[in-house]
């Protein structure tokens, strides 16, 4: 099982946190830009296997959002439950939460994730049902607080 990240962002951001999650990357062919190559050298230093594509492949395996030149593959993160959360607090001295409730949208999920990694929340409650999953384009607008918040 596998999960698809774009997004410059994104990537490095995984790449950062957990570099063993990553089985292979797609670059559009011919982006080697001044963004991209800091980047792309970090992916194979790892030891991430990097695969050319076009742009055609790129926004289909994105379904058609801005993927910035750049998809990876990589193996799930922890999926945190509400069961998790008693030992999370436990752990901490002054625990700051983020709830949510009816953010439905995966663009504003992934902006109050960006905002509460910003602001230092130790993790962010979202309802299972009638809610926004934490799917790749909550990933990418969230630009890597997806991989550092709870």
């Amino acid at each position: 099982m596998s999960e698809m990240i774009y997004g410059i962002h994104a990537v490095q951001a995984l790449l950062e946190r957990a570099p063993e999650r990553f089985q292979e990357v797609f670059i559009l062919k011919g982006r080697e830009d001044k963004r991209l190559l800091p980047l792309i050298h970090a992916l194979e230093s790892q030891g991430v296997v990097i695969q050319l594509a076009n742009r055609q492949y790129l926004d289909e395996k994105s379904d058609g959002a801005v993927h910035q030149g750049i998809i990876a593959r990589v193996k799930p993160g922890r999926q945190y439950q509400e069961n998790d959360l008693p030992d999370l607090i436990a752990s901490l001295d002054q625990p700051f939460l983020l709830i949510l409730d009816g953010v439905t949208d995966p663009h504003n999920l992934g902006a109050c994730l960006r905002s509460a990694d910003a602001a230092g929340v130790h993790a962010v409650i979202v309802p299972k049902d009638r809610s926004a999953q934490l799917n790749a384009t909550a990933k990418k607008v969230a630009c890597g607080a997806a991989e550092s918040v709870p």
